[in-house]
């Protein structure tokens, strides 16, 4: 009897289980990357791309007006309370998310309780140029699904370039360094250095409402592993309107693409955030916050939307 196609059969199938192995656990650790880097971001307290920029009262000028002509082309000062470069802030978001994996069919839902803490270093180089530098450390407890917890660590280091004369136009660029690990073991499933531009310009509309346009790149130098690594590049819109010294509302829409390096996948999201916020203190506010992501991949396995809303507390120190 002629064994050589059992042979054969049998040392080809201890590739493919290896060939099948590999691929799952690729397409494991891109999920895995994927849902903590949405969650990171849903989780932020302002709306996401809402680029928060110093105004130029805050910064030391006063912000230019259709004056400024007959003054000359010298910068017009006021007077300002001292400029304090560190901020400490701690909060603790919590909320509902509707899909956990982020997948197209069978989403599960549950709640999300995600303490963090950052600080950061904004030394005034020059009167609109400044640095950026970061550390921020943050939690994510799932009520149900806990072997979904994760931690994410960011250490930035930038510059924000502020110019008045162009419409209040910010400009940004920074090296992100971002960590996922577990809460428990805190060893790494996903590394990732990114190089981040953005650009924003912000039109005032009276004294209480500002709408807000922009632009933003995620270029990642370096991932490990690296079948999760992407680039990002969004433009969006946002929308702010102070209601009284303590309360206001926020809303953003952005539109970002995602391709990835490998396997020749492409997302493209659809991102709209809701806040209002509640200043109890200089130092305290109060949040609620909600999300919705609609995203369409060219890998259809990747398709999903995802519906977050909750709330948050959030205490700031400046020093």
């Amino acid at each position: 009897m002629n064994q050589r196609p059992l042979l054969r059969v049998r040392n080809v199938l201890p590739l493919a289980v290896l060939w099948l192995l590999a691929t799952a656990s690729v397409f494991a650790q891109t999920r895995a990357a994927d849902r903590a880097r949405l969650q990171t971001d849903q989780s932020q307290i302002q709306p996401l791309g809402a680029a928060a920029p110093l105004n130029g009262v805050e910064q030391g000028y006063a912000a230019p007006s259709p004056n400024d002509s007959d003054l000359g082309e010298q910068a017009i000062l006021k007077r300002v309370e001292q400029y304090q470069p560190f901020t400490l802030e701690t909060g603790v978001p919590f909320y509902y998310t509707s899909n956990v994996a982020l997948v197209d069919r069978g989403e599960v839902d549950d709640v999300i309780i995600a303490p963090v803490v950052g600080l950061t270093y904004s030394p005034k180089f020059e009167q609109t140029l400044y640095g950026e530098f970061s550390l921020r450390q943050q939690f994510f407890y799932y009520s149900d699904n806990t072997g979904f917890d994760f931690a994410s660590f960011d250490a930035l280091a930038g510059v924000a370039y502020y110019i008045p004369r162009l419409h209040n136009l910010a400009l940004r660029a920074n090296l992100d360094y971002n960590r996922l690990t577990g809460t428990e073991d805190f060893d790494s499933f996903f590394e990732n250095l990114a190089l981040q531009l953005n650009a924003e310009v912000p039109v005032r509309i009276g004294r209480a409402q500002q709408i807000s346009f922009g632009a933003a790149a995620s270029i990642s130098l370096y991932a490990d592993p690296s079948p999760p690594q992407r680039n990002d590049v969004s433009a969006y819109v946002g929308y702010s309107v102070a209601l009284s010294r303590s309360f206001s509302l926020n809303a953003a829409a952005s539109l970002v693409v995602r391709p990835y390096d490998s396997g020749g996948r492409t997302d493209v999201s659809e991102v709209i955030a809701l806040s209002a916020n509640y200043q109890v203190k200089d130092y305290l506010t109060l949040s609620a916050i909600s999300t919705y992501v609609a995203n369409q991949s060219n890998r259809g396995v990747f398709d999903y939307q995802v519906f977050n809303i909750g709330g948050g507390v959030a205490l700031t120190w400046k020093f």
